[in-house]
């Protein structure tokens, strides 16, 4: 059958994400479902335009990328700029103000997904009345959660200001090092706060574990399906969200790769070129470009480490590897789960670094034999972040190489798409905002962040066409 005898739909733009995109659907005579992708449809260019700045201005500079995440990206960049400047270890103090920093990014950017964009699905269902089924309606419905969310969001923002400088694109982190430290007063302003913090986290993530178990036949049936996982890890197996080596690992928890030095990833990782999208569709060299596409992310952290150094979400860890026998847990909606799981680790990583001295420390920065190239890794909140710059002799950046965390999830969400396309809209006979509605949910699902801190003004309709095989207009939606 030609492209000429299909219809085409189109869901411009999804909604409750972090930029924009859009969904196209083709369908056969039957509206069976033909074709499924996600495009995005934004050009960022920050690899190009970064081009000639001098290598101490990137960690205030890239991230502009994103007002959602830019700790990810200004500490990304500062772990590069590291290497640049000849430091492979920071200073005590300035390790451990950075991990603050990054654990106060992690918890606020979790609570923001969790209870600003994808809990009026969980909480009111897929094909809840839209007037409802929003953060308003959350608010009016379950007023205390509404207020947990604003409130811990607040914490970890706080925590951002105290060690970057602002709660949105900071200053904290230079090559080398950072430019403060945490005094005793700020320390003790969240020292008062955390217990409650941790309280909230453990709520949030029964709300999320609850949710997946008491529907865990939905969630096997709605995008779900095998792939391999990407993420750092500790040397001895740990989570890490800061720092670590790469690990790889496929559908059954076999090891594809272990323990690289994430500078060599171009030796593990390449990156393909599609004409209907804006973002590159990585893989894992040796596996393939068919077979090596991977997750990343709180489903693949979990996943792929072997235990997590924190007592109440390593307990939360061997409960959700219990659902599958210890195997990964391959089911896109168990992402919820895993990503409450991470924000109580958070929380608990804070209050063990609010309680170390060295957050005091007055040595700060170190430099070393200047280099010409180096790589920056992070697991950011929605995944693996790579930075990879190179500098010439006059201090100016020459390459720069970004992977994002959506980046890596391009094939797995385009395949969440085509999996729920096929199962609840194949050979449906007309739209509805709750078929629709269920392709959003399998594409927030990986929290994505398709265009990296791009903000539209005023009202942005979701309009959604239906044209028969004959290219005939049949039915149109506006949301």
């Amino acid at each position: 059958m030609s492209d000429s005898n299909l219809k085409k739909i189109i869901i411009e733009p999804v909604t409750r994400v972090e930029g924009h995109g859009k969904v196209s659907l083709l369908l056969d005579e039957k509206n069976n479902i033909k074709q499924a992708r996600l495009h995005i449809v934004e050009f960022r260019g920050f690899e190009r335009f970064i081009k000639g700045r001098p290598y101490w201005e990137v960690p205030v500079l890239v991230q502009r990328l994103c007002g959602i995440c830019p700790v990810s990206h200004h500490l990304a960049a500062a772990k590069a700029m590291d290497g640049i400047v000849g430091v492979d270890k920071l200073t005590p103090t300035a390790e451990k103000i950075r991990r603050l920093m990054h654990y106060g990014q992690m918890f606020q950017s979790h609570v923001l997904h969790f209870f600003h964009l994808c809990s009026p699905d969980l909480l009111f269902g897929f094909d809840a009345d839209p007037a409802i089924r929003n953060v308003i309606g959350i608010a009016q419905k379950y007023p205390g959660l509404a207020v947990q969310g604003v409130m811990m969001r607040k914490y970890g923002q706080e925590i951002i200001k105290a060690t970057a400088g602002k709660k949105i694109h900071g200053t904290g982190a230079i090559p080398g090092g950072v430019n403060k430290n945490l005094s005793i007063a700020e320390r003790d302003v969240f020292l008062k706060d955390i217990e409650q913090m941790l309280e909230w986290a453990k709520g949030a993530l029964k709300i999320a574990k609850d949710y997946t178990v008491e529907n865990l036949s939905l969630a096997q049936e709605f995008a779900n399906f095998d792939s391999n996982h990407l993420c750092l890890i500790r040397e001895d197996g740990a989570m890490d969200l800061y720092h670590g080596n790469l690990r790889a690992i496929d559908k059954d928890g076999n090891k594809i790769f272990d323990q690289v030095d994430y500078n060599n990833y171009v030796d593990y990782i390449a990156e393909e070129v599609k004409s209907w999208s804006y973002m590159k569709f990585p893989f894992i060299k040796s596996l393939g470009h068919e077979k090596g596409w991977y997750r990343v992310g709180p489903l693949a952290r979990v996943n792929a480490c072997d235990f997590i150094d924190t007592p109440l979400a390593e307990e939360a860890r061997k409960e959700f590897m219990a659902i599958t026998g210890g195997k990964p847990n391959n089911l896109s909606l168990a992402y919820h789960w895993t990503r409450m799981i991470e924000t109580l680790h958070s929380a608990e990583k804070i209050q063990e670094l609010l309680n170390d001295p060295d957050l005091q420390g007055n040595d700060l920065v170190l430099k070393g034999k200047r280099r010409e190239e180096a790589v920056g890794l992070i697991e950011a909140p929605r995944g693996t972040l790579f930075h990879h710059y190179k500098v010439n002799k006059d201090d100016q950046i020459e390459m720069c190489n970004l992977i994002v965390s959506t980046t890596h999830n391009n094939v797995p969400m385009n395949t969440a798409v085509e999996k729920v396309a096929q199962t609840y809209l194949s050979g449906k006979p007309e739209i509805t905002e709750g078929l629709l509605n269920h392709i959003e949910v399998a594409i927030r699902a990986y929290d994505p962040c398709l265009s990296c801190a791009t903000h539209a003004m005023g009202q942005m309709p979701l309009v959604v066409s239906l044209f028969d095989h004959k290219g005939n207009l049949i039915d149109k939606k506006v949301k």
